[in-house]
C-alpha cells in the first residue's frame, strides 16, 4: 500500500475547480512531466501564485502534483509507454500556466470523479495535477448534450440497512448479467446511467484500496458492520446495498468510498429498516 492511494482518498478536493476551466486532452502523454516534485522550480511556483487560487487549494494543487500519488499506469517509464494510448482518454482542464526556459508549460487537473471510466492502473484515486508542454494538449469543444457520469441512485428516501454478517458479501458479482437482478434496479426506479453506475462500483476491483481483493479485505470485516447502507433492491435471495461516501467519511481511510459504492449481500445477512 501506498501513501497515493492512502493519504488521498479525501472526497473530491476541488469541486468547483474544473468546471470553470478549459477541458482538455493530452495529445502528447510522453512529454507529461516526470520530475519527482514537478511544481516545486520557481517558474512554476511563480505560475501558480499568479493563478489567483485561494492558499488551500494552491496546497492542495502542489500536494497532488507529485508523482509519488500518480496511478501506478503511470508511474515508471515502461508503464507510460504501455499505457500511451491510454493516457489520451484522460478527462482533464487547465489550471494555469507558466513558462519554464523558453517553454510554455500548462498545469492540468485530472478530477478523480471525471475519469472513473478508466483503466484500473490509470484511474486516479483523488485530482491530480500533472505539468505538459502547451503544445501537447488540445481544447476540447462540449458537445452539446455531453452525458455525466451518473453519480448513482439517489439513497436519502432508502430504508437504512446494517450489515449482520459481513463475510456473506458477493464481492465479484456480475449483477449486469443478472437479468433478475438487473429488473429488481430498474422496479426500485433506477435510470439507467444509475444502474450503469450500480453494475461498475458493486465489484470488488472498483472498491477503495483496503477492500478490492479477499486479502485486503479479509482484516477488515468486522469493520464492514460500521458501513451506513441503505437498500438500493431486493431480488431472489440477495440485496444491493448502497454505501454513499457522504455517510461513510469516518470510516478508516482505505475502507472509505470516494464516491457512492455498492455492495450485493445474501439477504440474510442485512437488516433492513423499512422507511415509512
Amino acid at each position: 500500500m501506498t501513501m497515493s492511494r492512502t493519504v488521498l482518498l479525501l472526497t473530491f478536493l476541488l469541486p468547483a475547480l474544473s468546471y470553470g476551466q478549459k477541458e482538455v486532452r493530452i495529445t502528447g502523454p510522453e512529454q507529461i512531466r516526470t520530475e519527482k516534485e514537478p511544481l516545486r522550480n520557481k517558474a512554476a511556483l511563480a505560475g501558480l501564485q499568479a493563478s489567483g487560487l485561494p492558499e488551500e487549494q494552491a496546497t492542495l494543487v502542489r500536494s497532488n502534483s507529485v508523482m509519488d500519488l500518480w496511478p501506478v499506469g503511470l508511474k515508471n517509464d515502461s508503464a507510460r509507454a504501455v499505457n500511451l494510448p491510454y493516457i489520451k482518454n484522460y478527462v482533464a482542464f487547465k489550471l494555469f500556466g507558466f513558462v519554464d526556459d523558453t517553454s510554455a508549460m500548462q498545469v492540468v487537473m485530472v478530477p478523480a470523479k471525471e475519469n472513473i471510466h478508466m483503466p484500473e492502473d490509470l484511474r486516479p484515486t483523488a485530482d491530480l495535477f500533472l505539468v505538459v508542454p502547451e503544445g501537447a494538449l488540445r481544447i476540447v469543444t462540449p458537445a452539446k448534450t455531453r452525458p455525466e457520469i451518473s453519480r448513482g441512485p439517489k439513497w436519502k428516501d432508502r430504508g437504512k440497512a446494517k450489515i449482520l454478517l459481513p463475510d456473506d458479501l458477493y464481492a465479484t458479482y456480475d449483477l449486469g448479467n443478472d437479468s433478475s437482478g438487473m429488473e429488481a434496479l430498474r422496479r426500485a426506479g433506477m435510470s439507467q446511467a444509475e444502474m450503469n453506475a450500480v453494475v461498475f462500483r458493486s465489484h470488488e476491483r472498483n472498491w477503495p484500496e483496503g477492500i478490492d481483493s479477499f486479502d485486503e479485505r479479509y482484516p477488515r470485516l468486522e469493520q464492514f458492520k460500521k458501513y451506513k447502507a441503505y437498500l438500493g433492491a431486493k431480488w431472489d435471495d440477495k440485496v444491493l446495498l448502497i454505501i454513499p461516501s457522504e455517510k461513510n467519511r469516518k470510516m478508516p481511510t482505505l475502507m472509505r468510498p470516494f464516491v457512492d459504492i455498492y455492495f450485493v449481500y445474501r439477504s440474510t445477512a442485512v437488516n433492513v429498516k423499512t422507511k415509512r
